[in-house]
């Protein structure tokens, strides 16, 4: 069996020299014609040109309780989400001890006299 080798030629292997770019000139140069660049004036930074004037003042009391209803559906749904994960808990541990064969799986609370 006879191994088979990649034909290579020295076109294939060819070191490219990269020169650092100067600085920029006020005129670029692409093939026979120049090209003028364009000199813009920076911009400001900020975002007023995005603004729009108000036509009423800020209604802080409404801010506050929807921030107010905001937290507690939070709280809410925190609390639910507890709950479930320790019920499911509970219920996958009766289950393994009642697939375990036991008898005496189910907790029972006996009231207090």
């Amino acid at each position: 069996m006879t191994t088979q080798r990649p034909i290579s030629s020295d076109d294939e292997h060819r070191v490219l020299q990269f020169r650092p770019r100067t600085s920029p000139s006020p005129t670029a140069h692409r093939g026979n014609a120049s090209v003028q660049q364009l000199r813009v004036a920076p911009e400001r930074l900020d975002l007023s040109r995005y603004e729009e004037p108000r036509t009423e003042p800020d209604d802080f009391r409404r801010r506050m309780l929807a921030n107010i209803a905001a937290l507690a559906f939070t709280i809410a749904l925190t609390a639910i989400g507890i709950w479930l994960a320790v019920s499911i808990a509970d219920l996958r541990r009766t289950q393994d001890c009642v697939l375990m064969g036991r008898h005496d799986c189910v907790k029972i609370t006996t009231p207090h006299i």
